[in-house]
C-alpha cells in the first residue's frame, strides 16, 4: 500500500482487480478545499488509457511488476519463449501479450518483460532495430526524383514503407513502435 503522495510515473497501480500504470501525475492544491492528485492511467493488459482523480493522502494499492531484461529464443506454437540471462530461466509468453512487437522479434533479441505473480503482462523491444529487406519490388528511375515509398518486407514478415532506393537485401533501421523507416545501416 502506498499514499497518493507516493505516486509517480511508471509506478504501477491495482485498482478494482485491474493492474493500471501511473503515466502522469499532477498534485493539485486549490484556494478552496482539500488537495487532490490527478491522473492518467493506462490499463497494462487492454492499453486503455483514462484520467483518474485521488484525494490527498488517499491509500491506493500497488502492485510489484517486475521488468527484466530477458532474450527471446524461439517460438513454441502460440507462444514464444524469452530466457532471463541472469537465472537462464525460460518463460513462454503468449502471442496476445506480445502483440505488434511480434513483427520486429528476431531469434536472440533483447526485450523488457514485465512480469507480475509470474505471468507476463508485456514486452518492451528497443526503440529501433536493425533488419534485413526479405524482398521488394525494384523502383522505377523516373519515380526516384518524387520521394515515394514502397512496400518492403522484412526477415521478420512485417511490411513496412520504405524509399523507392531501397533493395532486397539492404539492412534497415526500422522504428518498433510505429514501423517507420528510420534509415539504412552500412
Amino acid at each position: 500500500m502506498a499514499t497518493t503522495n507516493d505516486l509517480k510515473n511508471g509506478i504501477v497501480l491495482k485498482l478494482d482487480g485491474q493492474l493500471w500504470t501511473v503515466t502522469d501525475f499532477q498534485h493539485v492544491k486549490p484556494g478552496k478545499g482539500g488537495a487532490f492528485v490527478r491522473t492518467t492511467l493506462k490499463n497494462v493488459l487492454s492499453g486503455k488509457v483514462v484520467d483518474k482523480t485521488f484525494n490527498a493522502g488517499l491509500k491506493v494499492e500497488t502492485a510489484t511488476v517486475d521488468k527484466r531484461n530477458m532474450t527471446y529464443l524461439y517460438k513454441d506454437g502460440a507462444d514464444f519463449v524469452f530466457m532471463d540471462g541472469d537465472t537462464f530461466d525460460q518463460i513462454p509468453v503468449s502471442e496476445a501479450t506480445v502483440g505488434d512487437a511480434a513483427n520486429y522479434l528476431l531469434e536472440n533479441t533483447e526485450a523488457m518483460v514485465a512480469v507480475h505473480d509470474g505471468v507476463p503482462l508485456f514486452i518492451e523491444l528497443p526503440v529501433s532495430m536493425e533488419l534485413v529487406v526479405a524482398h521488394t519490388d525494384p523502383g522505377l528511375q523516373g519515380d526516384r526524383s518524387t520521394g515515394g515509398t514502397k512496400p518492403a518486407t522484412l526477415e521478420t514478415g512485417a511490411e513496412i514503407q520504405v524509399p523507392l532506393f531501397i533493395t532486397t537485401g539492404e539492412k534497415l533501421k526500422v522504428d518498433t513502435r510505429d514501423g517507420r523507416y528510420l534509415g539504412r545501416v552500412s
